[in-house]
């Protein structure tokens, strides 16, 4: 199994402003899943991502990823396990505003020991007319496209999405979608997904639910719908 999470429970505050935003999750995805983590505002859902990121740590509990427990691990090894392991797309691009799409990937490229080939990438993307351009140049779509090559240029076996279409629209949605699940199929990439979107579940091969800090339903889906079928992105 690639990432396995055991009971990991993490709270925020103390006295009255305590808050026990995950009260036990465990799950499993094994490697090359797209895996969907879905569930209302305030569910848990990002806290959970951010802390199999490294991003942020738990209670108690533990995460193992490819065989390594990262619970524990102090600052220069959480930011070991990260640059070897990890890419991180978000709802929001940040991308630095002076630097060109070519640029802002480099500078992730520059992490790795393994980097994907970056004019391959760019193809793969549908990047290369766009990659002498600065940010302000670029729609919401190959911002976001620009973003996941940034993630993807360290060629990172988990890909950790939050939120990745929350700031698109329905079609620019649908290729992003569409591009994620070549990704997958080209590089065998782990998947995270975090979402709102219900119908971003059809496609992926596992879904977990969490609620109110623990998971309500955790299941495999047997007919995968196509990302370019999905319907009310």
């Amino acid at each position: 199994m690639y990432l396995k999470v055991k009971d990991i429970k993490k709270s925020y505050g103390e006295g009255g402003s305590y808050n026990q935003v995950l009260k036990g999750v465990s799950l499993n995805v094994q490697e090359g899943q797209m895996c969907v983590i879905q569930g209302t505002s305030g569910s848990g859902k990002s806290t959970l991502l951010n802390a199999i990121g490294g991003l942020d740590t738990v209670d108690s509990g533990s995460i193992v990823v490819d065989g390594k427990e990262i619970v524990g691990l102090k600052n220069d090894s959480l930011s070991d396990y990260r640059k070897e392991n990890l890419g991180f797309i978000f709802q929001f691009y940040n991308l630095v505003p002076n630097l060109t799409v070519r640029e802002n990937i480099e500078v992730c490229k520059y992490l790795s020991d393994d980097p994907l080939d970056m004019d391959e990438l760019l193809t793969t993307l549908g990047l290369v007319e766009h990659q002498n351009k600065f940010p302000s140049q670029l729609s919401g779509g190959q911002q976001q496209r620009t973003a996941i090559a940034r993630a993807l240029i360290k060629n990172p076996k988990l890909l950790l999405c939050d939120e990745p279409t929350g700031a698109l629209d329905s079609k620019t949605s649908r290729d992003i979608l569409i591009l994620l699940e070549e990704i997958n199929r080209k590089y065998n990439t782990t998947m995270l997904i975090v979402t709102h979107n219900n119908s971003i579940k059809n496609m992926v091969h596992k879904v977990i639910i969490i609620k109110d800090g623990l998971i309500s339903k955790d299941y495999e889906n047997e007919q995968i719908t196509p990302a370019n079928m999905l319907e009310d992105l």
